[in-house]
């Protein structure tokens, strides 16, 4: 009896203990969301890939942007109009321009993204706040997750904490795309399913039907996770006819009618879509793939781009600290698979298994067979990286809070747990604070690129690659003049009432000679700036300065800071 009443004694301070750690994980978990999602939101590049985004917002086609190529100077301000909201165009004009030229990218956030400008203006702060506000949505989702597929408030809190911290989760809050936006239907559409298939009721499939509809409106690569929902559900069920399948199979078919006016869009278009997406078929050594998927992996916990040179590569070796976080830290994520495998129903292992093999193995696999690299892109697995979160969040909601485990155990796990809390952390606080990130890839180095440039009194830039003048223009003070001038065989007049006159290069080996052809023509020679050789594809980012042979006196060096 006695032994009993202990027993019952020491569960209840167990309760107490675990109650008052989730209300400490709470608040500094709330904290550590508004600080690092609202800090320094203006701070970081600008990327090709975000003025595209708010190229479209604005509702203009690439063949209206177009019209600055004609060699003619320009100022940040003339550059910078076709990323502003005007009364010329209109919300028709910013879906119209995606159907055209864009049609893989379904129209929500661009659609979010345009009433958003209209109410706070297009300030690069402004226009990253939306992404950073709709990442706040994925906690409530997924604790509405982890409630349906653990029955677990504590694994929920766990969960959010380690997605809250999560550099890789930060950065796309941070950025104007519609990846913050694709995590929050990825959790809800997942969560709907579970409830769905519980309940049972028209109301529940009906949700289901409707979340899976808005993941779809945010980006294509959602199909694949409904693939992974049909496999969960028929796996659950042995593959045998049942209500719940047919149920399921009425949901999906619902959302897909909902998804239909886009879907008559993309394949009306799919020879616009396979122009968009040729340059992701190069075949890449199957070594540069593994190497890059683990550190992926790696920086869903931990992200301290160490060694960098390169956004592209990362060199392994005793000599680069990065290759001390991913061996440990792919091991504590092949431990979570394997211990959510051998403690938890196959209802639960099965939809985590699912949620990350899908999407990852449709990636993958292609790289490898026939080439490509769209299974390096970070943003386009994050299906998988939910999975691996969860499957991690419930191995330390185990481990540390379980009556069983011997009381050396649980200290060993919480030591684990502060560990990788306190890299995720430090790596938001670097992410926080830095100008640039490896996710910015070739306009990783524009505010460096910048800096040179904005030294001068009066500047022109000479820019050979039209994807890099919107991107390079948000590094640029206001005095500087653009040029842009792809093709070497028609270069443009150059004005001589400029006191410094810069050639920025980024195509490789057709940089080289677009400069011989301008050191020919102008009878001048281009002294190197600045220059960062990119593994991928064999380009190179250069920034050149023009040194009049005749003429004028030779400009004074600018130094790097």
């Amino acid at each position: 009896m006695n032994n009993l009443k202990s027993t019952i004694m020491k569960i209840k301070r167990k309760y107490i203990v675990a109650q008052n750690h989730k209300f400490l994980l709470i608040i500094v978990i709330l904290v550590l969301i508004l600080f690092f999602r609202f800090t320094n939101l203006e701070k970081k590049v600008y990327w090709g890939d975000e003025t595209y985004t708010s190229l479209r917002i604005a509702g203009y086609k690439w063949a209206e942007y177009s019209q600055i190529f004609d060699g003619k100077e320009y100022t940040i301000e003339d550059i910078q109009k076709y990323q502003r909201l005007t009364p010329e165009k209109d919300l028709f004009d910013t879906i119209d321009s995606l159907a055209v030229e864009d049609p893989h990218h379904p129209p929500l956030y661009y659609v979010l993204g345009r009433f958003w400008g209209q109410w706070f203006g297009d300030s690069v702060a402004a226009r990253r706040s939306l992404p950073a506000l709709i990442s706040l949505l994925a906690f409530p989702s997924t604790y509405w997750l982890c409630l349906e597929l653990f029955q677990s408030s504590l694994t929920g809190w766990v969960a959010i904490a380690l997605i809250a911290v999560s550099p890789f989760h930060l950065l796309y809050a941070q950025e104007m795309r519609e990846f913050s936006l694709w995590t929050v239907t990825i959790l809800l559409s997942s969560a709907a399913l579970l409830r769905a298939m519980r309940q049972q009721t028209k109301f529940s499939w009906g949700i289901y039907s409707v979340t899976l509809a808005l993941s779809f409106y945010t980006f294509l690569f959602s199909v694949l996770v409904a693939i992974g929902h049909g496999i969960y559900v028929l796996a659950v069920e042995r593959f045998q006819s049942s209500k719940k399948i047919l149920n399921y199979l009425l949901a999906s078919v619902g959302g897909l009618i909902l998804f239909f006016p886009w879907i008559f869009i993309v394949i009306s278009n799919l020879s616009q879509i396979q122009a968009t997406n040729s340059d992701k078929i190069d075949r890449v050594p199957l070594l540069y793939l593994i190497k890059t998927w683990a550190l992926n992996m790696t920086h869903v916990f931990v992200d301290l781009q160490f060694g960098y040179r390169d956004p592209f590569d990362v060199q392994f070796g005793y000599n680069n600290p990065v290759t001390y976080f991913i061996i440990p830290t792919l091991i504590l994520i092949g431990y979570a698979i394997y211990f959510l495998c051998c403690q938890t129903s196959k209802q639960v292992w099965l939809f985590i298994l699912t949620l990350i093999g899908m999407t990852a193995l449709a990636l993958m696999l292609p790289d490898v067979v026939i080439g490509g690299t769209r299974s390096i892109n970070a943003r386009y697995l994050t299906p998988s990286y939910l999975g691996i979160e969860l499957a991690v969040a419930y191995l330390l909601a185990h481990k540390i809070f379980a009556i069983s485990l011997k009381k050396q155990q649980q200290k060993l796990w919480q030591i684990i747990a502060v560990v990788l809390i306190s890299c995720s952390v430090i790596s938001c606080v670097l992410i926080s604070h830095a100008d640039t990130w490896w996710t910015k890839y070739t306009d990783y180095y524009a505010a460096r690129l910048g800096y040179f440039i904005n030294q001068a009194e009066r500047p022109l830039v000479v820019i050979d690659n039209p994807w890099r003048v919107l991107p390079l223009s948000y590094s640029l003070d206001p005095q500087v003049r653009v040029q842009v001038a792809f093709d070497s065989e028609n270069l443009p007049e150059i004005s001589g009432k400029f006191s410094d006159i810069f050639v920025y290069n980024s195509y490789g080996g057709r940089s080289q000679k677009f400069r011989e052809s301008f050191e020919k023509v102008h009878r001048s020679q281009l002294d190197l700036v600045y220059k960062a050789e990119l593994t991928f594809k064999g380009r190179e980012i250069s920034l050149w300065k023009l040194r009049k042979t005749t003429g004028n006196p030779t400009p004074s060096q600018i130094t790097s800071p």
